[in-house]
């Protein structure tokens, strides 16, 4: 018995030897095998580069303009309004109740023109008093003036009768001044623009009133960052546009400011405007200010430039094939920039496609 137990301890032994050297085995082949696998992915890769650098690459489609000398405008687009030297809103220099109101919207009046009343019953009561004292003053003085000339009375006596006269005459004349005040009157001739007051209302100096336009003088007036100093100037050509009523007018920068507004930065252009019937004050529009002109210009699309850390770059069709070409530009206006050096005449400049381009790649139209 004792004997089989040995004789069987023995084989489960060697069994299990036996079974680790198959498993050493089969690690070993695994290695193997994948240091042939790598050597081999080595190698196929190293012929697939050869193979697609001989290979003929695949011409990528593009879109070319053909540079050529335009006439090149460069343009300072900017909101502005219009403004009236004359836009005038006429109000009393004194407060009280309107009386009455002696003009409508749309009429025309002339400077000076009475245009509304106020009430002014106690500065009426006043002139009429003074009326009185002057009248019985002014004949006491042609009295004693006819006197005098007949050689009655004294000078002194024909001294005080005159101070008084003219003592009364510069009160009455104070006191119209003074009702003048109740009184609104046209500051300017031209249109009644609206009104603001019926009879009843009480009136403010400064504050509701009749506005008064005159058409007379109006201008296009517009902010530009102190950036453009130096930029726009008087003399400027500009084209005025009216997007509300679909026209536009060409003239010139009148002013241009000489200082900076400190809290907006900016500088005031003003155009002056000739007569017109379809234009208005406080109409928004648009100045196209012509500031740079050149009639021999080599330009291409803003669009096109792609920059680089050489600098701005685009790329030309020569021979068939993309070529990047640095170029160094100028004012541009409208999407097109003008081309100062890096380009010439007659030269294929790549407008579509140019994204997935490289320099001397082929390249079809």
């Amino acid at each position: 018995m004792k004997r089989l137990t040995i004789l069987f301890l023995a084989t489960v032994f060697l069994a299990s030897c036996g079974g680790g050297e198959k498993k050493g085995n089969s690690a070993a082949e695994l290695t193997k095998l994948k240091k042939e696998r790598a050597t081999l992915d080595e190698k196929i890769k190293k012929l697939e580069a050869e193979n697609n650098k001989n290979a003929p690459k695949k011409a990528t489609a593009v879109s070319v303009t053909e540079v050529q000398p335009v006439a090149f405008n460069s343009y300072i687009e900017v909101q502005s309004q219009i403004l009236g030297d004359e836009n005038v809103l006429a109000t009393p220099q004194a407060p009280g109740t309107v009386t009455s109101v002696l003009v409508r919207s749309g009429q025309h009046v002339s400077k000076g023109q009475l245009l509304a009343t106020l009430e002014a019953a106690s500065v009426d009561q006043q002139i009429k008093a003074s009326e009185v004292q002057l009248g019985l003053s002014k004949t006491l003085y042609e009295k004693q003036k006819s006197l005098w000339e007949q050689n009655i009375g004294t000078e002194v006596q024909l001294m005080q009768a005159k101070a008084n006269y003219e003592a009364n005459a510069r009160q009455k004349e104070a006191l119209v001044a003074q009702r003048n005040m109740y009184r609104i009157v046209a500051p300017i001739s031209g249109t009644i623009d609206n009104v603001t007051l019926k009879q009843g209302d009480v009136a403010s100096p400064g504050q509701s009133g009749i506005r008064v336009v005159s058409f007379d003088k109006l201008r296009a007036e517009a902010n530009l960052g102190e950036n453009y100093i130096g930029k726009v100037k008087s003399g400027d050509p500009v084209n005025v546009v009216f997007p509300d009523i679909n026209d536009s007018i060409k003239t010139k920068v009148s002013y241009v400011s000489r200082s900076v507004d400190p809290i907006s930065r900016a500088i005031t252009v003003q155009v002056s405007l000739p007569d017109s019937k379809t234009i208005y004050p406080n109409m928004s529009s648009k100045l196209k200010i012509s500031n740079y002109q050149n009639a021999h210009a080599l330009v291409i699309p803003v669009s096109v430039i792609q920059n680089t850390a050489e600098g701005q770059m685009v790329y030309v069709v020569e021979d068939g094939k993309a070529k990047s070409v640095l170029i160094k530009t100028g004012r541009n206006s409208n999407g097109l920039v003008e081309v100062l050096s890096g380009l010439k005449a007659g030269d294929k400049v790549v407008t579509e496609g140019f994204g997935d381009l490289d320099n001397g790649e082929p390249v079809k139209l």
